[in-house]
């Protein structure tokens, strides 16, 4: 079962979702759903759900307030909540969408959901703002040796993965600006 925008806006205040994660992940939504809209206007053959990818993208960060179980992390307290409430094939989207996901041949997105839902929260904060802003300002954060090898071995994952699906969906990040960015 996949849930609607109004059950998963309900689920955000269930698990207490803060406000700057909501901003995030509407944001999220909204590029998810053009690089969707793009793909399938490109070519029909593309079989994407605009109704998986909605609903992944506004719960793929649910557990960020949530108590995780011993040996969780993020994703997994969030794919265990989804699946508790039968939403198994949003729990599979959310479950690949996080940034060491592209680096693990078993989590990496697979189908056009996964990698349009990955893509766009790599490319947003709190607004759209790209791959290489994105990870610049992850590099900023200070962040472990372990963490910064992680983002070293990531990104040119993620960049050919952002070619991937401009190339599919016949745009580039000018075009996104445009629409996304006004």
């Amino acid at each position: 079962m996949i849930p609607n925008r109004i059950q998963c806006l309900s689920l955000w205040d269930k698990y207490n979702l803060p406000s700057a994660k909501r901003i995030h992940v509407e944001e999220v939504t909204q590029l998810a759903k053009f690089l969707a809209s793009k793909l399938k206007a490109q070519n029909s053959k593309f079989k994407v759900s605009m109704e998986l990818i909605e609903a992944a993208a506004l719960l793929h960060d649910i557990d960020k307030n949530v108590t995780k179980q011993p040996g969780e992390r993020h994703p997994d307290t969030a794919v265990r909540i989804l699946q508790e409430l039968g939403f198994d094939e949003v729990a599979e989207v959310v479950r690949k969408h996080s940034l060491h996901a592209i680096l693990d041949p078993e989590l990496t997105p697979k189908t056009w959901e996964e990698k349009i839902v990955y893509l766009a929260d790599k490319m947003t904060k709190y607004e759209v703002i790209g791959i290489d802003h994105r990870f610049k300002l992850w590099y900023m954060e200070h962040l472990p040796p372990q963490a910064v090898a992680q983002l070293d071995a990531a990104l040119p994952k993620v960049k050919q993965l952002e070619q991937e699906i401009y190339q599919a969906a016949g745009i580039t990040f000018v075009d996104i600006k445009r629409e996304l960015m006004k």
